[in-house]
């Protein structure tokens, strides 16, 4: 008599058949590596892209430099951080502003936008305006450099303050900005991050910032894992989707990349998966090479699966 197979959780397959299919692929160098497309077209996540936000892993490039990493190794859409060393900041001229462009017009690199800690929680009406006043800089500069959006976050509850008036003042400031942004072209993005950083939380946020020019920035957050885990959670949000998401290195073990992968799959998502982190790396390069390798792995195992 034949024993019954045991069932094994949707997880452990895709973990085990991701670690099949990396085993079938020959590791790939810098110097010479073949890059897939971004999945098989036709098929839900083929118009899925793999980009670089430039915290940590880039913050000490300048533009040159930046560009050329992207272009060597096949990341081409980048946010750029702001206070980083590539210096895109509201300072710079209108002539230095055409000359960023140019660089990425220039270059088969795609400027997705701005992004920095920017933040709408400010307890007093004299901070909140001077940081709404800020945003909207960074959203000239945006159009101006031939972004495509500013990424801003919300970050914390103040003492003293209700947490809903908090929340209704982050909302209602996204309407004002999103119209702004709107006039210029350009996507208001608020990343999931801070003390509202769990989902239930940052949908009440969205549920007052109702302007169709605000959008959600997934940032792969260990909150996402909270409550009724990462499927209900991503579902709160995945209707304001902009063009951009967060994710941690794709070999994390403390997050389920594989997972997020599918259900941006799932949702058949259109826009960049931004690397954010790898800091620590001695070769950054090679890093952010291999990620992109590692990406275009996983995205035909989430293709595979969904």
């Amino acid at each position: 008599m034949f024993s019954k197979p045991k069932r094994i959780s949707r997880r452990r397959f895709l973990a085990r058949s991701f670690q099949a299919a990396v085993g079938v692929f020959a590791a790939a160098s810098l110097s010479s590596c073949t890059f897939l497309q971004a999945g098989p077209t036709g098929k839900p996540g083929s118009k899925i892209q793999f980009g670089l936000v430039t915290y940590q892993l880039a913050e000490t490039w300048d533009l040159p430099t930046l560009i050329s990493n992207c272009e060597k190794t096949k990341v081409l859409g980048v946010e750029l951080r702001n206070t980083h060393a590539h210096g895109v900041e509201p300072t710079l001229n209108d002539q230095q502003r055409r000359d960023v462009k140019k660089r990425f017009e220039d270059s088969p690199v795609k400027l997705l936008g701005l992004g920095g800690k920017l933040v709408l929680d400010a307890p007093d009406p004299a901070g909140l305006k001077k940081d709404i006043e800020t945003i909207k800089s960074y959203i000239v500069l945006s159009h101006d450099v031939g972004g495509g959006g500013m990424r801003i976050m919300p970050n914390k509850f103040h003492d003293g303050v209700p947490h809903e008036k908090t929340i209704e003042q982050i909302g209602k400031s996204l309407n004002e900005l999103g119209q702004f942004a709107a006039d210029h072209g350009q996507q208001m993005r608020l990343e999931v991050h801070g003390d509202m950083a769990e989902l239930p939380t940052f949908k009440s946020i969205m549920d007052i910032a109702t302007h169709p020019n605000v959008f959600v920035c997934w940032n792969s957050n260990p909150d996402d894992l909270k409550g009724k885990g990462l499927e209900y959670n991503f579902n709160l949000v995945k209707d304001r989707f902009g063009s951009t998401a967060h994710v941690q290195p794709l070999d994390s073990a403390n997050y389920p990349c594989q997972e997020l992968l599918r259900l941006f799959v799932k949702a058949d998502y259109n826009g960049w998966l931004c690397l954010e982190g790898g800091g620590k790396a001695q070769d950054r390069v090679k890093m952010l090479a291999d990620q992109r390798v590692l990406f275009d792995k996983m995205l035909v195992i989430a293709q595979a699966s969904v």
